[in-house]
């Protein structure tokens, strides 16, 4: 857990970062921080490595305020991912994502085995990239290594600052697709900065909407898009979006199991959002079945055919 106590940042020019900040990020969330430019989110994530400084108040990491405890060895129980991505392009890629494990004195050993497991789990192979340097890499490709990088010495604590901001429609939907599955893997506290709505209310499990170093609401996407607590949280999220997402879900909960049952009968399975595509379309090779229903903790997300899950798996191959 997270926790915000009061937290002013004003910088030497006079800017005044955030106003009085009290908030708490639950333990194992995907929260995302999102608001227009200049709202204090990126300064709000710099904080929890202090990489920024607070004015005043004070941020705790469990129970202990990080103000006492060493930058450099905070940082390093911290996974970090940026824009920019920041991969070192005169190391290789195994040596870029060791980093972190070879600072903490992991063997050698153990370490070629997270990052292999890492490698694996978004989807690049180990023996065809690790000795790679990261000019070589699309920029897909590269930010997978930097999540990689993020987690290998497996922290507690993710922090995102727009890490997917710069790259292509699909390489950015992949990317989220994975963070979402590999958050349902691995449960780890992420706190994820993003300037786009759509993306907050894909990726996250609670959302975090700032306006001039304030928080306006926090909630879960349900709950923003169902109950904006003001007009700048509905004009934020957008009516047409709102709108949009409430005529979805009412169509899930009333309509969709009478169509599928009209429509294939008893031709479908029902499958969790986190099973791979591999896995979805091996599972239709060898059932009768004319397509997946596709769930997450019981809402219902869509429904996918063979040939929907071909065409995702080719784009996958092709951007990766």
């Amino acid at each position: 857990m997270i926790r915000f106590e009061n937290i002013t940042k004003v910088f030497p020019d006079g800017t005044k970062a955030l106003r009085g900040v009290s908030l708490t990020i639950p333990k194992e969330q995907l929260v995302v921080i999102i608001g227009p430019s200049g709202c204090g989110k990126t300064t709000l994530l710099k904080l929890i490595n202090r990489l920024e400084t607070p004015t005043s108040g004070e941020i705790y990491v469990g129970d202990k305020a990080i103000s006492t405890i060493d930058p450099v060895e905070l940082r390093k129980t911290i996974g970090y991912v940026i824009q920019r991505i920041g991969l070192f392009p005169h190391m290789t890629i195994e040596k870029n994502a060791a980093l972190v494990p070879n600072l903490k004195g992991w063997t050698k050993e153990k370490t070629t085995i997270r990052i292999y497991e890492l490698m694996k789990m978004v989807g690049l192979e180990p023996e065809q990239f690790l000795r790679k340097y990261p000019l070589e890499l699309s920029g897909g490709q590269q930010q997978r290594i930097g999540v990689v990088r993020a987690l290998a010495a497996n922290p507690d604590i993710i922090l995102m600052d727009e890490p997917f901001s710069a790259l292509d429609p699909i390489s950015r939907e992949q990317l989220q697709n994975e963070i979402k599955y590999l958050q349902e893997k691995i449960k780890k506290s992420i706190v994820f900065v993003t300037h786009d709505i759509d993306e907050a209310l894909k990726i996250a499990d609670m959302i975090v909407v700032m306006k001039d170093g304030v928080i306006e609401q926090m909630g879960t996407p349900t709950e923003l898009i169902e109950n904006p607590i003001n007009d700048f949280v509905e004009n934020f999220i957008g009516l047409e979006r709102i709108n949009r997402k409430k005529s979805v879900g009412k169509r899930e909960i009333q309509d969709f199991s009478s169509f599928f049952a009209s429509e294939w009968g008893s031709h479908y399975l029902e499958v969790e959002a986190s099973m791979l595509l591999e896995e979805a379309i091996a599972l239709l090779e060898n059932e009768s079945s004319k397509g997946l229903l596709v769930k997450r903790s019981n809402e219902v997300l869509g429904f996918v055919n063979q040939s929907i899950l071909l065409r995702a798996m080719v784009a996958k191959e092709e951007v990766v």
